[in-house]
């Protein structure tokens, strides 16, 4: 699956289009994790458990959201977006969208 910001593909025609695609997952913080990170916001440095949380979150949102594009004939994606918020204390959606395109070679 092709996954783009742009709204197009060079050196391709969208033949067919599908419409908004989207894929989502809510994550909250583990507690272990959570106190670690109180410790390391008091002596600064990344807070590795929280980057690890939020990498897999964009990777399930995004195949979710290629599964979706799939699943209505798509070979590409074009306007792809990510985005996340705060659904509660501790837990954050994240949230990919797009266009479902269909794309061939130009001739």
């Amino acid at each position: 699956m092709l996954i783009l910001t742009t709204d197009n593909v060079p050196g391709k025609k969208i033949t067919e289009v599908y419409g908004l695609v989207k894929g989502s997952t809510i994550r909250a913080k583990h507690v272990g994790k959570d106190i670690g990170a109180s410790f390391k916001h008091l002596v600064g440095g990344e807070l590795t458990g929280y980057n690890e949380m939020l990498t897999e979150a964009r990777q399930i949102a995004i195949g979710r959201m290629a599964d979706d594009a799939k699943s209505k004939g798509a070979n590409a994606i074009i306007g792809f977006r990510l985005t996340s918020a705060a659904v509660m204390q501790g837990a954050a959606e994240m949230l990919a969208y797009g266009t479902a395109v269909f794309v061939e070679d130009c001739e």
